[in-house]
């Protein structure tokens, strides 16, 4: 999938096309950094240890809420821990991770008091199942909105 993005977005822009794997986590956050017009295709272990300050870094595109695969040992082990003592796995362990590892990838966004910008969740379960509240509610205070074009006017501006 990232892979095919970052080819349609070579196809379709002018802008430089970065994509995690084509060369070391180091190179390519020196090169995004230092390439002002460049979008950066990478996956969530980009979240850890990176630190784009002003404007080199606007936006930030989650394709999905960041729970753990449950067929992941330890998760699995955790959860049949917590069933054994009567617990909901899924609020009481997976949930909040997942609150926890999508407010690390948010963060990722504004680094200093003078950075701005956008983050885009596509995960439609933000709104469609009950526990979206919780992750929304765990962001920081900003406007939402859902309209594309507001984000666009928004980016432009900046």
């Amino acid at each position: 999938m990232m892979r095919g993005l970052a080819e349609y977005f070579r196809e379709t822009s002018h802008l430089s096309i970065l994509l995690q794997g084509e060369t070391s986590k180091g190179k390519l956050l020196e090169q995004f950094i230092k390439e002002t017009h460049s979008v950066l295709v990478a996956t969530s272990s980009f979240w850890e240890g990176v630190d784009v300050r002003g404007d080199a870094l606007s936006l930030v595109i989650i394709d999905k809420l960041p729970f753990t695969a449950p067929d992941e040992p330890l998760l699995k082990a955790r959860i049949e821990d917590c069933r054994l003592q009567g617990g909901d796995p899924f609020n009481d362990i997976q949930i909040p991770e997942a609150v926890i590892t999508l407010k690390q990838g948010v963060g990722r966004l504004i680094r200093d008091i003078t950075d701005r910008g956008v983050v885009i969740i596509c995960d439609n379960r933000l709104v469609m199942r009950n526990y979206g509240e919780t992750f929304l509610k765990s962001l920081p205070n900003s406007s939402r909105t859902r309209d594309l074009n507001k984000v666009i006017q928004f980016l432009q501006n900046k």
